[in-house]
């Protein structure tokens, strides 16, 4: 099988690494010796996230043309509030764009969107559309109870949707303590939290009420897939607190994309039955080996025309819909 050329990777981390910066910033610090950053007294090991072209390189020997970058979770900071959030996510979203901008045309950045402080947020997004810029990442949570149809999002949906944005959806930290065992914060926690906001987006009316945004959620849409029909039928059923007169769970589902890190080809025929089959899209989640880090052997058991779609068509279809609203 030859190499399938991939357009866009919408689903890919760096960690900017400014020394001089990280010093002015309470709670983070860089050790040059070890190669590690250290945030809220937790070592991020992951060394290639502060190695852009360590991305690159990647990108080269898997054919990938263009990668969108956003920041990992370990530098989500959810306890962060008010002038700290904005300070952190002024550092994270200027070294992000200055990556891209070193990046000979490889990366462009998705913004980091603080959404434990949806003000913040709102002012943060409203700054970089002023800009131009309607690339946007978000964790799928709060880092606490609330929701994102709460009615504090709502400048921040409003300020996406008038600027047509692009907004990548990622799972932060499961608070749920039976999962601490065998990895299960990650390997049930993620797509459970990521599950979690895009049924408060779909019941809250979020995605009805702003159509102009491109929502995009990591790992093939969590764990949506599989009880997609349970929504449509507590919709169907009018079960309690569900507003029967939004649209069927089921038809705002087809306006969503998802990435296509679902590890099997009976979970890729779900996420295209879901979602539609123009809306999977190529996320790798470099350098984490959760992802799909060798897509062509990864997917190699995919059909061809679904290879077609994942790797080239989808993903192209999407860069050329973005490039020219880029900064």
């Amino acid at each position: 099988m030859s190499k399938q050329l991939i357009p866009l990777d919408v689903h890919a981390h760096l960690a900017p690494v400014v020394p001089e910066k990280l010093a002015q910033l309470d709670g983070v610090s860089w050790d040059a010796d070890k190669g590690v950053m250290v945030i809220d007294g937790h070592v991020v090991g992951m060394k290639p996230l502060f190695k852009p072209q360590a991305l690159s390189q990647w990108m080269h020997d898997q054919g990938v043309a263009h990668a969108w970058i956003s920041a990992p979770p370990p530098l989500y900071r959810q306890q962060l509030r008010g002038a700290q959030a904005r300070a952190w996510a002024t550092y994270v979203n200027e070294g992000l764009r200055d990556l891209a901008a070193a990046s000979d045309g490889q990366f462009s950045a998705l913004m980091h969107l603080p959404i434990e402080d949806p003000a913040v947020a709102t002012e943060i997004a409203q700054e970089w559309i002023g800009r131009g810029h309607v690339l946007f990442a978000m964790p799928t949570g709060t880092g606490d109870d609330r929701t994102l149809g709460d009615a504090e999002f709502a400048p921040l949906w409003q300020a996406l949707d008038q600027a047509g944005a692009f907004v990548f959806f990622h799972p932060g930290e499961c608070a749920d303590g039976r999962l601490q065992s065998f990895y299960l914060t990650n390997l049930l926690g993620n797509p459970y939290e990521s599950t979690v906001a895009l049924a408060h987006l779909i019941f809250s009316g979020v995605l009805e009420r702003h159509p102009n945004i491109t929502p995009c959620f990591a790992h093939s849409g969590g764990l949506l897939p599989m009880v997609a029909p349970r929504w449509d039928r507590g919709h169907a059923t009018a079960r309690p607190d569900i507003d029967t007169k939004l649209a069927r769970p089921s038809t705002l589902m087809k306006r969503i994309l998802v990435d296509c890190i679902c590890h099997s080809d009976a979970a890729a025929e779900l996420a295209d039955q879901t979602f539609g089959r123009d809306n999977v899209v190529f996320g790798s989640d470099w350098p984490f080996p959760m992802g799909v880090i060798e897509p062509q052997q990864q997917l190699a058991d995919f059909s061809a025309e679904r290879r077609q779609r994942y790797l080239a068509d989808n993903p192209a279809r999407l860069r050329a819909r973005f490039n020219c609203k880029e900064v």
